[in-house]
């Protein structure tokens, strides 16, 4: 029996998608082969990492003017390589921090430029989106970086701010392809896809045509995304059987009526979980309503000694992975785009029954 795996990733996949991949492990298509065994030079594979890029550009309306990138090593890498890419002939960049991996993205920046905090949501123990109006931006950065969907903390931009000439670069690894996103607005967005995307092992990178080839001397080349741009993400082997898998998930996302429909959706389910911790002091959630995750929704018992009795009565329904993240505690359920209303529901539901038990 399949549970529902609130994991915050690697995270739940579409049973669709994973009943199709199946199918195709051993022939893809009458090739003989499974995607796995396929050169990436090949005409099988190429026609599969063709149609993913243009089903990917359908869904987000990706303009001409942006090159999409399948590249390796995750969010963290792309942390260093966003610098390393962009810096040109510029020292400094500046950084809005909003949570914990906003942390990790100024850690690693801090090795290969000036960095510049523009703004900070540590004040209110990282809660909420600082608005624009107390950001302090240096005109001259090479550009500016947010995380738009902090996983561990739940908190999300729902606003896009205003950097003038200095290109926008968003890590949007946890909310990607669940609400339309206006592309042109970034300079580079990026993300790992083992939340929304498939599997952990690819990495996607959308930047504008204009910012490439500003790489530092000591870029790697595999990691040089002019380079990548100009070999259609085959300067060398990359993930394929994690493309391929993304390439059904955008197929999926298609068939679901696109992102403007997945978007209603994901306002649903999320609007279920918060109304009912609004309405109660069993469970509590810290974060400022108008900066809540629609994907990530962490939340406490007032009560912690009863954490593990709770897990414990959910894995026995049927929900795993609620568990906060190491660095904040507390429980998480999240709920990105494959996960069906009735887990969320279920969740509800089960939230109610043990309220009543142990209240």
């Amino acid at each position: 029996m399949r549970v529902f795996n609130f994991s915050a990733g690697p995270a739940v996949l579409p049973e669709q998608v994973l009943r199709r991949a199946a199918d195709e492990m051993l022939d893809w298509h009458g090739s003989g082969m499974s995607v796995m065994e396929m050169s990436h030079r090949g005409k099988e594979f190429i026609s599969i990492a063709q149609k993913t890029e243009a089903d990917l550009r359908t869904l987000m309306a990706i303009p001409d003017n942006y090159r999409v990138l399948f590249l390796q090593g995750g969010a963290m890498a792309e942390n260093a390589l966003i610098p390393m890419n962009l810096l040109g002939d510029k020292t400094g960049a500046d950084y809005v921090n909003t949570g914990e991996w906003s942390k990790k993205s100024i850690k690693e920046a801090k090795k290969y430029c000036k960095v510049n905090v523009a703004a900070s949501a540590e004040d209110r123990d990282f809660t909420y989106v600082p608005p624009q109006s107390v950001w302090k931006l240096d005109p001259n950065a090479a550009y500016v970086h947010i995380c738009t969907n902090e996983t561990i903390g739940g908190v999300e931009y729902h606003w896009v701010p205003d950097t003038g000439a200095v290109p926008l670069v968003a890590d949007m690894s946890s909310h990607i392809l669940s609400r339309v996103v206006d592309v042109s607005k970034y300079g580079v967005i990026y993300g790992g896809a083992q939340k929304n995307i498939g599997p952990a092992g690819v990495t996607l990178v959308i930047v504008r045509e204009d910012l490439l080839g500003r790489a530092l001397a000591i870029t790697p080349s595999a990691f040089d995304w002019k380079l990548q741009a100009e070999n259609d993400s085959m300067l060398n082997t990359p993930p394929t059987y994690g493309i391929y898998i993304a390439g059904l998930v955008f197929e999926w996302l298609l068939e679901q009526g696109g992102l403007a429909s997945m978007e209603q959706k994901n306002i649903a389910k999320a609007n279920l979980l918060y109304d009912y911790l609004d309405q109660t002091a069993f469970y509590s959630n810290p974060v400022a309503k108008a900066d809540r995750s629609r994907m990530n929704i962490p939340f406490r018992l007032a009560d912690t000694s009863l954490d593990d009795a709770f897990l414990q009565g959910a894995q026995e329904r049927g929900m795993v992975q609620l568990k906060g993240h190491r660095s904040v505690g507390g429980m998480r359920a999240s709920i990105y785009n494959a996960m069906p209303i009735e887990g969320v529901q279920r969740l509800v539901e089960y939230m109610k029954e043990f309220e009543r038990s142990h209240g």
